[in-house]
């Protein structure tokens, strides 16, 4: 098993592709649940420097908690990466698959 510290934008895309159903269901021990997309995302929020991406991610935790639908949840935070920041789409399948083939080539 790797273990590498991951930036916000790449916990944001685990997010996106949570909310967005990118990925087939978990097995049911490894499934994440409301509760822990919302610690995850709190977690987000309080670390974010620029309060411009604060309040976008507070946004998407008001979401979270209220039960929005999953896309409503996932554009939120897909405005919230820095990637949105800059006018570049986001892709949150790409930058998942291009950190795992950065751990896969290895240092």
């Amino acid at each position: 098993m790797l273990t590498v510290p991951a930036d916000a934008d790449l916990l944001i895309a685990l997010a996106i592709a949570h909310f967005a159903e990118v990925f087939g269901g978990a097995p049911p021990d490894l499934e994440a649940t409301q509760a822990d997309l919302s610690a995850l995302v709190e977690h987000l929020v309080q670390g974010a420097s620029d309060p411009r991406r604060r309040a976008l991610l507070a946004e998407a935790l008001d979401a979270i908690d209220d039960g929005l639908a999953g896309d409503a949840v996932a554009g939120l935070l897909a405005a919230a990466t820095a990637k949105s920041a800059a006018n570049d789409p986001v892709d949150p399948v790409e930058l998942l698959l291009a950190r795992a083939r950065e751990l896969l080539r290895g240092p």
